[in-house]
């Protein structure tokens, strides 16, 4: 997983190890660690959209909520999240990864703001490199 935020490459290895908790712990049947994990990589996604969007001078009332609705499979994962801005743009960042139980899952994260697309690319933070 590719969202990284202050800390950088620390924050990219939880990302990482993130996404593949929770295909293990999916596998194993683990019901605890499954929810860790998913909080975790909602955290790490709130997070690097919190700082892109900064970035581009957005700024948010509050953190994004975000959540992860069950994708009936171990290889593909989806994330909804959403927020306002300070002036009560409706925020929604919506993310998907599949080969998420590989060892080079696929990310793609888009975020809008009132609408509009403002970020569309495979990894979110300050430490992400890519054109938005």
């Amino acid at each position: 997983m590719r969202v990284l935020g202050s800390g950088g490459a620390r924050l990219r290895r939880v990302g990482v190890m993130a996404v593949a908790a929770l295909a293990v712990a999916g596998l194993s049947g683990c019901g605890a660690m499954q929810r860790i994990s998913e909080g975790a990589y909602r955290n790490a996604v709130a997070d690097g959209a919190t700082a892109d969007l900064h970035g581009k001078g957005v700024r948010l009332q509050k953190r994004p909520v975000c959540t992860t609705p069950p994708s009936g499979t171990f290889n593909e994962l989806w994330i909804t999240c959403t927020a306002r801005t300070t002036t009560g743009d409706p925020v929604e960042i919506n993310g998907t990864v599949s080969s998420a139980d590989t060892s080079a899952p696929h990310e793609r994260y888009q975020v809008t703001v009132g609408g509009r697309l403002l970020i569309d690319r495979d990894c979110l933070g300050t430490g992400c490199r890519r054109p938005t």
